[in-house]
């Protein structure tokens, strides 16, 4: 299952209690976790990388509005030469 350009390799969904968990690789690589504005929650590895997401209440939200939003968090770089004018 692809959601932006993140490829889950392991997806597992308890209907009891409408829960989708979306892995990418071991789920032990988890080391720190966000909340996305829709309350799902998002996993990262110690590098930074989203390596799992847990949707609540999919099902639910499908069949009401007829999709599911996700807000993932967006990294972006900045250089030092476009930072310097900001710091004089």
């Amino acid at each position: 299952m692809t959601i932006g350009d993140i490829t889950f390799d392991r997806v597992e969904y308890d209907a009891d209690g409408d829960v989708l968990y979306l892995h990418v690789g071991d789920p032990s690589r988890a080391v720190d976790f966000d909340e996305t504005p829709e309350g799902h929650a998002v996993r990262f590895d110690h590098e930074g990388n989203i390596v799992g997401l847990t949707l609540v209440r999919p099902k639910r939200l499908l069949e009401r509005a007829g999709e599911l939003r996700v807000t993932l968090p967006v990294s972006s770089e900045v250089s030092a030469d476009e930072l310097a004018p900001a710091l004089t």
